[in-house]
Order: C-alpha cells, then structure tokens, then sequence
C-alpha cells in the first residue's frame, strides 16, 4: 500500500479536493493544492483521476519534478448513489504505475496479478479466505459499484436461457483505454444472437444513462430484434446477473460480478478481470501471463488495491465497513418501498419523515386526509405520528382493506436536545402493529421480544452497547443543566430515584392504570417506602415549559426529600439504588445500569421477568435477560440516522455521537432563559421547513 505520510500531495483537481474525508484515502493531511514550482520539494506524489486528459498538468509537473504521478478511481462498492448525481466515493483505488481500467500499459493491479512468487500477497491464505467471504456477503446481499436500484423484486425475465449484453458510456476512459477496438459493441450483441441462438438477449443500458446524465451504444431505435430486450429498468446488477446463463461485456464491472455470481463472461475489450484464465476474451492482453482464481483477483482489486473509508465515522475502513453500511442501506430501503401517504404529521417533521422512509423509487406524501380508496396506489402505505385516537377510524380502514399502516414515534436514543424543542431526532421507530407506547394492541417491538430468537453475536452486541451507554452516560435527550444535590443523601439511606413525566404523554394516557400522575407516583412510592430518601427528576420537557406536569415544590416536597430540576438523569441514576416509575423510559436505563426497577404502569420493558410489576401485560409470557431485552429494543427495533451524512446508521454510531455532541455543547438546560431557548426552538423549526423538500 503506497505511504504519502510524509510529505504533501499536489492536487491540480478542483473535483478531487472537493471529495470528503480525501486526506484519509490518501494517508496524509497536508494536501496542497495547485502547488508551485517551489513547493515541490514539500511534497512526496501528486495526485490526477484516472487517466483522463485533464490529469496532464498535474502528470507534467509530476514529471518535471521527479515526483511520483498517483492515479485515484472510484472503488468497486463505491457508494449508494450514483457519482454523477454527487455521492461521494466510500472507495477510493490508488495506482502508481497506471490505471486499473488501462489495458495500454501496466498498472499496479496487474502488476500484482502477475507477481506469482511465494511470497506474493495472493499466496496468503488467510487473505483469500477473507476475499472468499466478502465475495459471498456480496453476492448474497446483491451489492454492486452503485446500490441505488429500488429494493423490491426482480421481475422474472423471459426465455429458457437469457444472455446479457452490458452496454457502457460512450467515451468512458474504461471503453478507450479498455483495448476496445471500434463497433465492439455492435459486434457484441451480434455475437450474442449467434452463439447463443435459442435464448433471448438483453441490453442492461447503464445507470448513467438511465439517470440522463450520459449517452449509451445501444438505443431500442436502432437494435431491434425477435430476441432482444432492452432492460431500461434501474435493476438491481446482482439481482439481474442471477437469472443470467451467459454475460457479453467491454469492460464492464458488471462482468467481474458475473463471475462471482457464477455466470460465464465474455469480453470484448481487457478489463482488469480479463486475461487471467476466468474469462472469453477476444482480445489478447499478453503481458497478463499468470492464471488467477476468482478468490484472487478480488483479493487484488477489493482488498488490496482499495481503500475505504468507515461510512459513519470517516476514518480509514474496511471492505467489510462498506458491506455493513450498503447492506443496512439495502434493508432499510426494503422495508420503505411503496407510496407512503402520511396524515397529519407537522411541517417540521417533514424533513426527517422524509429521511427515515427514504428509499430508491419510493414516494413519501403528506396529506391532512386520506383521498378516496379508488385513487390510492397498489403500493399504497399510511402512516401517522405517535398513537392519535383521532386516527383510529382510519387506522381501522386500513387494516380492513388490507393497506398496511405504521405509526411512527420517537426512538430510545433520541438527541441533544428535547423533541419539544424540535430537535432533530437521531433515532425514530416505525411500527406496523401498533406502538411500543401502548401496550392495549400488540407493537413491533412487543412482537420482536416474545418470538424472536436472539443469536450469540447479538447478544455479545448487545452487552457492549449497554455497557457503552452507561459508561459514556448516554440517555434519550442529554441535557444537563448541572443541577446537583446541596447535601447528599446519608451514607446508609436508600435512595429511590422517581423521574416525573409529562402527564398528558401518549404513554401516560395509554400505559397507565391507578398512578396516572405525578403526584400519585410520589404518594405511592412513600407510602411503600416511608424510610428511604426519595429523589424526584422532573421531566425535562415539563422544567421547559414546554408540556403539562407540573408539580409546585411545596407539595412535591411533602413526599420528596430532594428535587433535580435541571441535572442529567445520567447523574441522577448514579445515586439511586432503584427507580420507581409509571411508564418512564427512565425505568429501562435504570435496568442497564443493573438497578431494581419498580414499575406502575405498563412500559414497554415490563412483564419480561426484569421489573416488579404493579400490573402484568399477560402477553408478555417469555422471560428475558438484559442483554436480549437491549438487543430487542436497541438494536432491532428502532432505526437511527447519520445527522451529517443523512444514512441510516447503527445504534452504537449514535452512542458515540451523543457523547461527542454532548461533551462539546455548553450548557445544555432545560431551565435556559426562556428567550434564548425560545429562539434555539425557532431555528430547529426553520431548518426543518427549509430542508423539508430537500430529501
């Protein structure tokens, strides 16, 4: 792997400087842009993109310096979006000697394919065990150079046997470096009909084209035929290779996905795949003189060859960061297809609605009502925010007419910040039964925790993400106005934590039975405890002002030996010894913290054998331990999103930056002078009007 840590790189570029996180693919920080002659002596290479013929400056002054010229191209699994429409590169291929595309003279690709000595890094068994690997993760989750396709189904093509002919771009530096000789294409298709004379052939017009951006060879105007099918479709590669018997390319990738889905290939020009005994070729490449396996080759291109950056954090990856990251894309887009009608929901929401139902070729639509059932769509979808009675009759429609209905709500590690404030949310649920909230209708996460079964990798997952939130006191909002106790409890007291709520909550209307407010929380919790110190958490939403609760402190205090207003409830669990509450998600982070947890209401981690139960849910039958109750409610349920990046993320991303964002906010109160935070509450607002279309 080349090593630019040394010195500077020169970049005459506007384009490559612009790239995010280029200082990390290339293993320095000192990039210097349209260097003069008398910096050259800072700088230890020079950087072009590939080998197009605006890379001669940067060549020349390369070359006039004696200065190592490093060509960089887009990586095999680059992004989820096409290059063209912005997305920026997640892989990033370095070559000293050529380009990995340019069939006209060697690259360091090649180079390595050749090298067939003992001690050549394709010997290693361990790496081609690796490349195995992440060639069947490929394959099996249908990952490609781009992942923008839409995530349903394949429609199943015509014939008994199909082949595909892959078209390119025309002009592609790929085509004319690629030892394409002139009509290839036609040549092409004209070979398919021949040698394959039984089975209908295909034309995979490139998504390029497909986007407006660019011209292809082929055009349904001028290639016609009883057996050719143009396939104009934004299809999934992998997904369409799988119901292929037989692939003609130029230089496509999609040639070398052919062979790892195991379809024979046949090349009309030298891509880099060609040449080493995999493949048909009908053009010779004679300094290619070594025979590869398809472990190999991979092992040189993906591994070896690439570099990638960790698609949350931005600093150098794997090519099993990248997997990870366009599989999660892939599945969450699967469960977002469709038309996505939402009632109801308010304008600032718009924009992170949009972003958590975000899915290639789906459409997300808001709307005060429903309009009539012989003008919805076939894909039609509904949803609605929290659990709204006023909802339920359509709700009922809904489900009678077979449409499926969601309701969304917000998730367990939420922001900096409270939802009241109309702080973007870093975490949300859908849920298609009901809503972890309510525990009268059976909810997602309900379903998740009495039938799921919850492997080892899991669970281990699951522990060092509970362990991570306690650790780095990680809660749902994190705010902390520094509030802290005058005088500490006595040395032997009990200390029982009591968090207040927002009384008039979804989940204290729906998850409460006999202690329905604040007050009667207090009266319960001393009257069964008339000995311990009793510590009441106000809810932060309520010290705001910003939602009913309130408790004047003279009858708070009747109950209460102590109030926090404004400290983290991080803080506030370091002191107790157990939580007592109605329905507060207070209870759950007690619990992962290794508290007793009484519980007087119905939450959603009752009745699972962790908390003493006022009331019992009987649905609730399987008993849990705490790992597999985080693994259910932390890791399967909910779906959190990268706040820079907008890409869904994982739970333990959003752990780390809810502490990195709280360690560098300043004082984070609940109880701000009310302008200012009057103010902080307007600007959320506008930028989610402003960014609400953007998505």
């Amino acid at each position: 792997m080349l090593d630019l840590r040394d010195k500077g790189v020169g970049i005459f570029s506007r384009g490559i400087a612009r790239i995010p996180h280029l200082s990390t693919f290339l293993g320095t920080t000192d990039l210097v842009r349209h260097p003069t002659d008398q910096q050259a002596a800072s700088l230890s290479a020079v950087v072009g993109w590939g080998a197009k013929p605006n890379t001669d400056i940067a060549r020349n002054f390369a070359a006039r310096h004696r200065l190592p010229y490093i060509s960089l191209e887009d990586g095999f699994l680059r992004s989820v979006d096409l290059g063209v429409n912005g997305a920026p590169p997640l892989a990033i291929i370095l070559d000293a000697q050529g380009v990995y595309y340019d069939a006209t003279g060697p690259s360091d690709l090649e180079q390595r394919l050749n090298d067939t000595g003992p001690d050549a890094p394709l010997a290693d068994a361990e790496l081609l065990t690796r490349a195995t690997q992440a060639m069947q993760r490929i394959v099996t989750s249908e990952l490609s150079k781009y992942n923008n396709s839409p995530p349903a189904p394949l429609r199943d093509l015509p014939g008994q046997r199909r082949v595909l002919v892959v078209d390119q771009t025309a002009g592609d530096m790929s085509i004319v470096r690629g030892a394409v000789p002139p009509g290839a294409f036609g040549a092409m298709l004209e070979a398919a009909q021949r040698e394959h004379p039984d089975a209908d052939i295909f034309i995979k017009t490139h998504p390029d084209v497909l986007s407006g951006k660019k011209r292809g060879h082929f055009s349904p105007a001028h290639h016609q035929g009883p057996r050719v099918h143009f396939l104009t479709d934004n299809a999934n590669p992998v997904a369409l290779l799988k119901q292929m018997h037989h692939v003609y390319v130029a230089t496509s990738q999609m040639g070398f996905e052919a062979l790892m889905v195991g379809v024979p290939v046949t090349c009309f020009g030298a891509p880099f795949y060609a040449g080493w005994g995999l493949t048909d070729d009908r053009v010779a490449i004679q300094r290619r003189t070594a025979q590869r396996t398809l472990a190999q080759i991979f092992a040189a291109a993906y591994l070896c060859q690439s570099r990638y950056i960790h698609p949350d954090t931005g600093a150098l990856g794997t090519l099993e960061d990248v997997i990870e990251h366009l599989e999660a894309q892939r599945e969450m887009f699967a469960r977002n297809t469709g038309t996505f009608y939402c009632l109801g929901i308010s304008l600032w929401k718009h924009r992170d609605v949009r972003a958590y139902l975000r899915a290639p070729g789906n459409d997300v639509r808001f709307c005060r009502r429903l309009p009539p059932p012989n003008a919805l769509p076939a894909d039609t979808r509904v949803l609605v925010w929290g659990r709204n009675p006023e909802r339920a009759a359509v709700e009922a429609d809904c489900r009678q007419q077979g449409i499926p209905f969601y309701h969304m709500e917000d998730g367990f590690l939420r922001s900096v910040g409270l939802g009241s404030d109309l702080t973007a949310p870093a975490s949300l649920v859908v849920d298609s039964r009901g809503l972890y909230i309510d525990p009268a209708f059976t909810s997602d996460l309900e379903h998740i925790l009495e039938h799921s079964a919850f492997s080892e990798a899991e669970l281990q997952r699951a522990a060092a993400l509970r362990t991570a939130i306690v650790d780095l006191k990680v809660s749902k909002y994190n705010v902390d106005g520094g509030d802290r106790l005058s005088q500490a409890p006595p040395q032997d007291a009990r200390v029982l934590l009591v968090p207040g709520q927002v009384e008039d909550d979804a989940s204290i209307q729906l998850g409460t039975v006999d202690v329905r407010t604040n007050l009667a929380l207090l009266q319960a919790v001393r009257n069964a405890n008339p000995d311990a110190f009793i510590l009441f958490k106000p809810h932060p939403d309520v010290v705001s002002g910003n939602r009913r609760g309130h408790l004047p402190d003279d009858l708070a205090r009747k109950y209460a030996d102590a109030i926090l207003y404004d400290a983290s409830i991080a803080h506030c669990l370091d002191m107790a010894h157990e939580v007592h509450t109605m329905t507060s998600l207070v209870g759950f982070e007690a619990l992962m913290r290794g508290l007793v947890v009484h519980v007087y209401g119905r939450p959603f981690y009752c009745g699972w054998g962790l908390t003493h139960d006022r009331h019992p849910v009987p649905r609730r039958t399987r008993q849990h331990t705490l790992d597999s109750l985080v693994a259910g409610t932390l890791i399967r349920y909910p779906r959190y999103l990268h706040p820079q990046t907008m890409a869904f993320t994982t739970p333990e991303f959003i752990v780390l930056k809810l502490r990195e964002l709280t360690d560098g906010s300043p004082n984070l109160s609940t109880r701000a002078f009310r302008p200012v935070r009057q103010l902080r509450r307007l600007a959320n607002l506008l930028q989610g009007i402003i960014h609400a279309r953007k998505i």
